[in-house]
């Protein structure tokens, strides 16, 4: 068994995820915003009604109800500040649409303390140019209210 594990560690293996990454339905979007704990909850919620709001429908002056002004950012593309995140999403064209009741490819929210995880379905090529599934995370922390802070997986171009 260890010589198994040991070549599965070290041999490089075409292997490929079994199933792919699925979002979860409205439905059960709505049942992830629960928790046993208030705070959690509106944690969760808040989150959620500023992705949908603001970032999927495309309203920037939601950001106002959502973001604190001093929002701190640690993707490596955006700047730091609420009015600067406004801008950002206004210069690269930003059209506005209807609000859902769900968020397009979300997988699971989860919430500890006063932070917020989103997990999305991301689709990715591979070097054999065949499509498959992983997953983006993106993290938002709360304070009275707002959000003052996000963290993802982006990279810089």
């Amino acid at each position: 068994m260890r010589v198994i594990l040991f070549l599965l560690a070290v041999v490089p293996i075409g292997l490929h995820a079994s199933e792919p990454v699925l979002a979860a339905s409205p439905d059960a979007q709505r049942a992830m915003l629960e928790s046993d704990d208030p705070q959690l909850a509106a944690n969760k919620r808040l989150v959620w009604n500023m992705w949908r709001e603001f970032l999927q429908a495309g309203d920037i002056d939601a950001a106002d109800r959502y973001l604190a002004p001093d929002y701190h950012q640690h993707n490596p593309n955006a700047e730091t500040g609420r009015e600067a995140v406004k801008a950002f999403f206004r210069a690269i064209g930003t059209k506005r649409s209807e609000v859902k009741d769900h968020i397009d490819r979300l997988v699971a929210i989860t919430a500890e303390r006063d932070l917020v995880t989103l997990a999305f379905v991301r689709e990715a090529v591979d070097a054999d140019g065949a499509t498959y599934t992983t997953t983006w995370f993106d993290m938002f922390r709360v304070q009275d209210g707002m959000l003052v802070e996000h963290w993802d997986t982006a990279l810089r171009p």
